[in-house]
């Protein structure tokens, strides 16, 4: 081994033994990736200092994931000291689909996928496109904007807005609900951030309960979101009050926060990235794989966990029941064993089998909506602003568990 390649095996070995999701320092928020490679090199399977344990390979998160027996998506012994028990935090956190296994999470799942359907997420199309083209508009009217509060950001909250009917001039609150709470998720979030996303949590819980109030005494058609959960049109049994309030929030909150996260992501890349945008523009059809890549190459979602519930095997190691999983998406989203060249961005790739959206009967219940969202903004983005450019200056957000910018300026020459 050539002596510049040994030392860099050496720093790779000592970055991987050094790791501490409790512990990040400033260098990993801006770019993650090169401490991943080290951790699937030389720790893919990395025993932390609090006992959990840090998955970094495809294959062995995809096993996790759909290994529907040996392992539980409930995370209240986590929450419980986090939070702290009976806390606005934990109330809702334990309650959301993400974080809960069957029966509960079958029954909550199939009632917001019967809601969305493949004919409801054709009819927001054209409601999607016209909303698009007036952010592109407006962005253009400005010359300088901000692609995630001007452009990202304001997509999602629209279109989840819609689909529970939430009135138009109340949504100002929705997107700082989010993120306090979402923040709040991180592996060390500070009291600062926890306090934010305990009150978060109450206010968005008492603005949620007016809206259910509200429609309860009027219910709408089979295109409103909040009617359909409020009738339960699956025949199971119906989701209670809390259990309603809390999954409102929930989607909310996911249809919110990570689409914003793949629309900002995506278009820094391909404002950076002049060869991939000029094919995207070319070729409009390659919105859908673009797409795709976009998810496997800045994951939105970063971290996943579970709870080890049966003796099982992972990458030849034995784990007992009681151990505590973190799956690093953005790492395995970036493995060359399954990826060719696995830094590069291509956005025609194919096959694509990222994890963005997580697998098994865990996969995101709203994938189809975040990933029209994207399709649309990106195409329209492209082709009606195609001499947009990053102005530097651009801010991620400080969070371990959700890539994202908080801020992203641009420019329309």
């Amino acid at each position: 081994m050539p002596a510049d390649d040994h030392g860099d095996a050496e720093r790779a070995a000592a970055l991987a033994a050094g790791f501490d999701p409790a512990q990040l320092p400033e260098r990993f928020f801006e770019d993650p990736y090169p401490t991943y490679a080290a951790l699937r090199r030389h720790a893919p399977l990395l025993r932390c200092p609090d006992g959990s344990v840090f998955l970094t390979r495809h294959r062995d998160l995809d096993s996790v994931y759909r290994d529907r027996g040996s392992f539980s998506a409930d995370k209240r012994e986590v929450f419980r000291p986090k939070f702290g028990d009976g806390t606005p935090l934990f109330a809702h956190h334990t309650t959301s689909l993400v974080f809960n296994d069957p029966p509960y999470h079958t029954r909550v799942r199939r009632q917001i996928v019967g809601a969305l359907s493949p004919g409801a997420i054709r009819a927001m199309v054209p409601g999607l496109q016209a909303l698009v083209a007036g952010l592109c508009d407006a962005a253009a009217s400005k010359g300088r904007f901000d692609l995630i509060e001007d452009f990202a950001a304001a997509i999602p909250v629209e279109v989840i807005g819609n689909l529970l009917g939430v009135p138009r001039d109340e949504r100002g609150p929705l997107r700082a609900w989010s993120l306090a709470i979402l923040g709040a998720l991180d592996p060390a979030p500070g009291a600062a951030a926890l306090e934010r996303g305990q009150r978060s949590v109450t206010e968005f819980l008492e603005f949620t309960r007016v809206l259910v109030a509200e429609r309860r005494r009027q219910l709408r058609g089979t295109d409103d979101l909040l009617s359909r959960l409020i009738r339960d049109e699956t025949g199971g049994e119906p989701l209670g009050e809390h259990e309603l309030l809390h999954n409102c929030i929930f989607l909310l909150n996911a249809g919110h926060e990570t689409t914003t996260n793949l629309i900002g992501n995506a278009l820094d890349v391909l404002l950076r990235d002049e060869p991939a945008r000029h094919r995207l523009q070319q070729d409009p059809s390659l919105a859908v794989p673009a797409v795709e890549e976009c998810l496997r190459y800045e994951s939105p979602n970063q971290l996943g966990n579970r709870l080890v519930i049966a003796p099982v095997e992972i990458g030849g190691q034995r784990f007992e029941p009681g151990t505590y999983l973190t799956l690093c998406i953005g790492a395995a989203n970036r493995d060359p064993a399954e990826f060719h060249d696995p830094d590069r961005f291509d956005p025609g790739r194919e096959p694509n089998r990222h994890l963005a959206f997580a697998a098994g009967i865990h996969a995101c219940a709203g994938m189809s909506v975040a990933r029209l969202e994207a399709q649309v903004a990106i195409a329209e983005f492209l082709r009606r602003l195609p001499r947009a450019r990053l102005l530097g200056g651009s801010l991620r957000n400080r969070r371990a568990r959700f890539r994202g910018f908080a801020s992203l300026p641009a420019v329309v020459e």
